[in-house]
């Protein structure tokens, strides 16, 4: 069975700019076939203030727009909702953990001490623990 993720913005702004090593086939193959994205990574990814230039912005926006991005629905809401009523957990990160939730995604993430315990499953490619 074949994992679906979900990517953090972290992830996509270090992908973005070739952050992570050359070689990360692991990397690549999750650009290439699970490029699944919250509209809260692709609002923080294109309002980065790396992408003050205009060349810059448009290269960025070109790459988010490939892009499936998950959208704010009733229940992400409140799975949103939840999360945060249960944990102390910023609005933005609430609402990616929940579109990983409700859609069954695991969330790769460098941040991961932002997303424990919210009941979701973790990848992050820098380290071998999830």
């Amino acid at each position: 069975m074949e994992i679906d993720y979900l990517l953090d913005t972290n992830i996509v702004i270090y992908y973005f700019n070739g952050i992570f090593a050359i070689e990360n086939r692991d990397i690549d193959a999750l650009f290439e076939k699970n490029f699944n994205v919250s509209i809260i990574t692709k609002i923080e990814f294109l309002g980065w203030a790396g992408f003050k230039e205009a060349d810059l912005y448009a290269k960025a926006k070109e790459f988010i727009d490939n892009a499936v991005v998950f959208y704010i629905d009733d229940a992400i809401a409140e799975e949103a909702i939840r999360i945060r009523q249960k944990h102390k957990v910023k609005t933005p990160d609430a609402i990616i953990a929940a579109t990983a939730r409700v859609n069954n995604l695991d969330l790769v993430t460098t941040n991961t001490n932002d997303f424990r315990n919210l009941e979701i499953r973790l990848l992050n490619p820098s380290s071998s623990s999830t």
